[in-house]
Parts: structure tokens; sequence; C-alpha cells
């Protein structure tokens, strides 16, 4: 699935937390364990997905030369935790304009990954290595930690956590993310002119429970 740089622009500044509440999709949100190596990541792109067997990355270089230039790589390795990723792969990331991972296993060079402001999200850190034996899936449709995830999806990650929007409901979540953050906005405003969150929730019934 093709996004518009505006489209991805957009995903991005509404962020994950806005984009979830307002997709109106019971799933979609990986497992909270799920966090930026570094504090400010920020990404959206179009999923491509793969299997790891547990200790084993032979699955990410073969996605290297396959993915689509903007993809965003997400990795299942049935929760197992080694250094899948370092600072090689992410120089070869960059060169194949690969523009962020999203693993449910581990990394490693964290330094390398953080001063290269490369977009990581993971469950772990480890300095172990992996084999290069096996390659279970390579774009194909995996579950994240319970989540489902197709190629072309929507991929957006940050501080809050990782959001994946199956490519067919994109349009709905951004139109009704855009609205929310207006609304929001407003409600913000209001605030700082005095009102109340009580009184701008409708939630003015509480002040007689006390």
């Amino acid at each position: 699935m093709a996004y518009s740089a505006a489209q991805l622009e957009q995903a991005r500044k509404l962020g994950t937390s806005t984009l979830f509440e307002a997709s109106g999709l019971a799933t979609g949100a990986a497992n909270a364990a799920i966090r930026p190596v570094w504090a400010g990541a920020s990404i959206a792109g179009p999923a491509y997905p793969l299997e790891c067997s547990p200790g084993d990355n032979l699955a990410i270089h073969i996605a290297m030369e396959k993915a689509p230039r903007g993809s965003i790589l997400v990795i299942s390795t049935g929760g197992f935790v080694a250094g899948y990723w370092g600072e090689v792969l992410t120089v070869a990331a960059e060169a194949a304009g690969i523009a962020g991972l999203v693993i449910d296993g581990g990394v490693r060079d964290v330094a390398a990954l953080t001063s290269r402001r490369f977009a990581v999200f993971t469950r772990g850190i480890s300095m172990r290595g992996t084999i290069k034996t096996s390659a279970p899936s390579v774009g194909q449709p995996i579950s994240l930690t319970g989540t489902p995830v197709a190629p072309g999806d929507l991929v957006v990650a940050d501080d809050d956590g990782v959001l994946v929007i199956p490519a067919a409901h994109v349009e709905h979540a951004l139109a009704n993310g855009q609205a929310r953050a207006d609304k929001e906005a407003r409600m913000m405003e209001a605030l700082a002119q005095g009102k109340s969150t009580l009184e701008l929730m409708g939630l003015t019934s509480w002040r007689q429970a006390r």
C-alpha cells in the first residue's frame, strides 16, 4: 500500500494515542513492552512484516533486499530476546531506504542507533548475537504479540507505543484523528481561559456527588 507524504506526516503528527482512539479498532496497539530505543523517535510508514526463528536473523537480511523503500520492518521473533539488529543493519537499512524498525525480540548497539537517530522500537536490549540459518516468513502477514500485521498496513510509532492500522481503515482513522485533534485543541484553548474539564466534558453532575 502506498501512502502520500502528506498522509504519513499527518499520521506522525497526530500520534499513536490520538489515532488509536480515533480508529475505533479493538486491535492495533502492539504490546506496551515494545518501546523506542531513544526518546522522541517517531515514524509512520507502510509495514513490511517478517518472522525470525528464535535467535536467528537471516530473515532480516533477506528482507533488506525485498522491502520497498520507505517501509517499516515489523519483526516477530516469538518474544525471544537477542541482538537481532545493530549498527551494521542500521547502516544497511539507511542505504536501502528503510524508514524504521519494530521488533518484539531485541537489538543492540544502542549508542550507535541513538547517534544515527534511526527509529527502532523493541521489546528488549541484548548483547547476544544471532545465527543465520532459517527464514520462516518474509513479506507475509504475521502476528506481532497478538497484533495482526499485513504488508502495507500503516505503522505509526512514537513515545506512546506502536500502532498498526489496517490499510483499508487508514483514511477513516486519519480523518477521525484530525477531527479529534482539532476538538482537543479547542478544549485546551477553553481550559486556558478558565473552563474546567468537568464543564467541557459534560461531567458537572459529579460536582453534586461530592
